[in-house]
């Protein structure tokens, strides 16, 4: 599986009109806040276009706002890929700097870090823009999703330092992947970019949380196809392809397959039950200003299935091939050029 792989997706989403001007000022932004430090890094970081996964994801976010996007994007990559398979040492300074930035949204704005480096820091500033204005319901509902995906994160880091992230079956590796992914509070940005906030009976009801869990298996299912060349140069079990291998026995190719199959089992359940959004507003009694918040709730999800999708096809954070610093630090077991996590 490469990273030209396609999906036959029911729904197309816009782009951002802020593009190039967020793009300018946050490529501006990640150097000011040390979050590369090479001329290599760098570089590398600019192949993988993450500006225009904010803009196809929160198409609809303003000008300022989609550079606060676009912030949040790099730092929550960059740590993404701050795990070195050959220092597995270095997992308890991951997860010292993942409790950091968990607390982060509990405390009182403005709160310095205690944990002090480059993506501390730099969450510290993007958590103040990114809250402002939102409910203290929206706030809670975002921190805890954003606490479970920097949990799962650390628990992938533990598994792959102590050699056991091949040993999940199946059906743990879905649910797993689930969390690991970090879909749920990318969604919930969705409402911030756009000025609004799901109502909360909707957001607690069966057919809301079963169309972001599948938008999460989907996205994560869909990264997992896309990504796989990448986390094969890595060593990363942490993929659904490599799961399928392992525990069915059967060829590369074979194990693509299925997860092609899967991928779009998810995604034609969610469709299934987006048609039911209409009755479920019936359901419950939502007056003509909910249900265009519900609307719009789910019109984040398709931004960020659709938005991820499109970036995924051309970034090159997941060529196929690779040459210098790149090439090394990923052939070293490492996803990032440079060091974020010191002082």
């Amino acid at each position: 599986m490469s990273q030209d792989v396609r999906f036959d997706l029911p729904f197309e989403t816009p782009v951002s009109e802020h593009l190039e001007y967020a793009r300018a000022r946050h490529l501006r932004w990640i150097w000011d806040m040390g979050l590369v430090r090479s001329q290599a890094g760098f570089e590398e970081y600019k192949s993988w276009d993450l500006p225009q996964a904010a803009a196809r994801t929160y198409p609809y976010a303003s000008a300022n706002d989609m550079v606060v996007l676009m912030n949040w994007f790099s730092l929550a990559f960059l740590f993404d890929d701050q795990f070195d398979a050959n220092q597995p040492d270095r997992a308890d300074r991951i997860t010292e700097v993942a409790r950091e930035l968990i607390v982060t949204p509990l405390r009182p704005a403005g709160f310095r870090p205690r944990v002090v480096c480059p993506i501390t820091l730099a969450w510290a500033e993007v958590w103040n823009h990114l809250s402002d204005g939102m409910s203290l319901t929206w706030r809670t509902r975002f921190a805890a999703s954003w606490g479970r995906f920097l949990v799962a994160h650390c628990e992938e880091v533990d598994l792959a330092a102590r050699g056991l992230e091949s040993t999940l079956d199946l059906d743990e590796y879905a649910l797993f992947r689930r969390r690991t992914v970090g879909i749920h509070h990318s969604i919930d940005a969705g409402e911030r970019s756009r000025g609004f906030e799901v109502p909360a009976q909707a957001m607690a009801h069966p057919v809301m949380e079963r169309m972001r869990d599948l938008a999460s298996d989907t996205i994560g299912f869909m990264n997992d196809i896309h990504s796989f060349e990448r986390e094969r140069r890595r060593g990363d079990g942490h993929n659904l392809i490599a799961v399928l291998h392992r525990e069915r026995g059967c060829s590369w190719e074979e194990a693509g397959r299925e997860a092609y199959r899967m991928t779009t089992e998810c995604l034609d359940e969610y469709v299934g039950l987006q048609a039911r959004v209409p009755e479920m507003c019936d359901e419950l009694r939502l007056d003509e200003g909910e249900r265009a918040r519900v609307r719009m709730g789910v019109e984040a999800i398709q931004h960020w299935i659709n938005g991820n999708y499109e970036w995924a096809l051309v970034t090159g954070r997941y060529a196929a091939a690779k040459e210098g610093p790149a090439a090394v630090a990923e052939l070293a077991g490492r996803g990032s050029v440079d060091d974020l996590l010191a002082v």
